[in-house]
């Protein structure tokens, strides 16, 4: 075999390994959390069914991910508002949105910015569930009266040190303080794959384990909804036929109230 067939093999095998590790925790989530995610999306179909918005905030660097992914999204509910504040956004600098979520009190600031109150619901992802601006969002959605669904690794929590620099100087866990938890699975580090020569494990798996739980959730609360028998505005892609012209009928109602659309 060839130097060039034989990277070829490494590779393939590469690709077989990260994705049978990505399948299995998948597959472990849909096993072991299908009853809160079905309670999630119960209570955004309650918040669809008022015609109120449901607020999603990833406070942290790939966590602004999640937020977005079910923000303005073909086949997404248009009652989808993400808070896409500037501070841990990457865009912003990757340093500095390190720095913007591990400082207790900013988020407490985006909540009050964004008026999160009394009868609202607040989706909060992280990938780790510990950092400073998560805890200081879910404290300031549930004193102001807010139900808070949270999406965050257990194990990843509980296995962090009470004096990790990134944590809330409370040292509390996001799963501990929301109403409604789904488990992501994150195995601590958040990368998966060990290579040969390499000191550090690589591929992180936490962009894809949000995708599927904050899509299962979403969908789950459109199937919700027309149990129900009601018919939810839902985005269809720009890109395909009819798309622009299906938005504008949102439009009125939504722009304005969505802070980003």
């Amino acid at each position: 075999m060839s130097q060039h067939d034989a990277g070829g093999a490494a590779t393939t095998a590469l690709m077989d390994d990260y994705l049978s590790r990505i399948v299995g925790m998948l597959e472990t989530i849909r096993a072991d959390e299908a009853s809160a995610v079905h309670r999630a999306a119960e209570l955004i179909a309650d918040q669809v069914a008022r015609d109120e918005l449901v607020y999603v905030y990833g406070p942290g660097g790939h966590s602004n991910l999640a937020a977005q992914e079910i923000f303005f999204r073909a086949g997404g509910l248009v009652h989808i508002s993400a808070i896409l504040d500037e501070g841990t956004l990457l865009s912003s600098g990757a340093l500095r949105s390190m720095a913007m979520e591990r400082t207790p009190g900013y988020a407490t600031v985006v909540m009050r910015d964004n008026r999160i109150g009394a009868g609202d619901l607040l989706v909060l992802v992280n990938a780790y569930g510990i950092n400073a601006a998560l805890i200081d969002a879910a404290h300031c959605a549930k004193q102001a009266g807010a139900t808070v669904i949270g999406v965050s690794s257990r194990e990843h929590a509980e296995a962090t040190a009470p004096d990790h620099p990134a944590r809330h100087p409370s040292g509390a866990n996001l799963h501990d303080l929301v109403d409604v938890h789904v488990d992501t699975k994150v195995p601590v580090g958040d990368a998966i794959l060990s290579l040969d020569g390499v000191a550090e494990n690589v591929a992180a798996v936490s962009t894809f384990v949000n995708a599927y739980v904050l899509n299962c959730i979403v969908a789950a609360a459109t199937a919700e909804l027309a149990r129900r028998g009601q018919s939810p505005p839902i985005w269809r892609s720009g890109n395909a036929p009819g798309g622009d012209s299906q938005h504008a009928t949102f439009l009125d109602r939504f722009q304005g109230r969505v802070r980003w659309l």
